[in-house]
């Protein structure tokens, strides 16, 4: 690997730990990186899941105010987050590579839809909790039971891919509960960062071969950092620039891999 390589997958790294903090689809970022240097798509997807669970740990770190009082929520729902990570990981080792390679476009233009309908969504949900509705115990508990299947299903996309998991989960939080906005990004932030570490955990003892460490190491170093500006200074930055960018390199990776693969 050349310096030039080992400098632009680092800042992706950096580039997607402030994405993955703020909006949450860095991987639509260091994955079509990766698949520009050619790296295999099953490589290129582990060596990036292991590489932004730094990233994940620093942001979360940089949300710890909002996430005051939030342990009892937390504990309701991370282990849909736990066992979706492990199911997704699976899923993509025993799944055949050609499979992965013809489903990855797919995702990555679910997560662009995502990104770039991610405000409506939200104005949307905003909405809705701006309506009185009666709220009887039986709807409470399906509404309750529709989140954590909700969190399980975005979390075994998260251990298989992950791309734009942080905005599928904005998107049903704010949905369904009635939780602030910053609250809900830091819940968001260590939902999402228990999904990469357990499918990371899982690639690293089952597939240990399918993880190119130099890669992880420099996205780690910049997740690392790039978790940190995302908490910091993450809210400056207008969202509209941010997903203009995501959906930019995520329509050229699905144009690189359905032309080019």
């Amino acid at each position: 690997m050349g310096a030039a390589e080992a400098a632009l997958i680092f800042s992706a790294g950096v580039l997607a730990g402030t994405i993955n903090t703020v909006v949450g689809s860095g991987t639509l970022v260091t994955f079509p990186t990766l698949l520009f240097f050619g790296y295999a798509p099953v490589v290129a997807n582990v060596s990036n899941t292991v590489g932004l669970v730094a990233g994940g740990l620093t942001g979360s770190w940089g949300y710890r105010h909002e996430l005051r009082g939030a342990g009892a929520i937390l504990r309701r729902w991370a282990p849909m987050s736990l066992l979706g990570g492990v199911v997704g990981a699976v899923l993509l080792l025993v799944l055949d590579p050609a499979a992965f390679r013809t489903v990855v476009p797919v995702l990555i233009g679910l997560g662009v839809v995502l990104v770039a309908i991610g405000p409506r969504i939200t104005a949307w949900a905003a909405a809705r909790r701006g309506v009185a509705v009666p709220a009887t115990e039986d709807h409470s508990r399906r509404r309750a039971a529709a989140l954590l299947v909700g969190i399980l299903g975005t979390s075994v996309y998260g251990g298989y891919f992950g791309a734009a998991q942080g905005v599928i989960l904005m998107g049903l939080l704010t949905t369904l509960t009635s939780e602030g906005l910053q609250r809900l990004n830091g819940i968001k932030n260590v939902l999402s960062t228990i999904v990469n570490a357990v499918a990371a955990l899982t690639f690293v003892i089952v597939a240990p071969d399918q993880v190119d460490w130099l890669v992880a190491g420099l996205i780690a170093a910049g997740a690392l950092v790039g978790g940190v500006l995302g908490s910091r200074l993450g809210r400056r930055l207008p969202p509209a620039v941010l997903r203009a960018v995501i959906i930019t390199i995520g329509l050229v990776a699905i144009v690189r891999m359905v032309w080019f693969a």
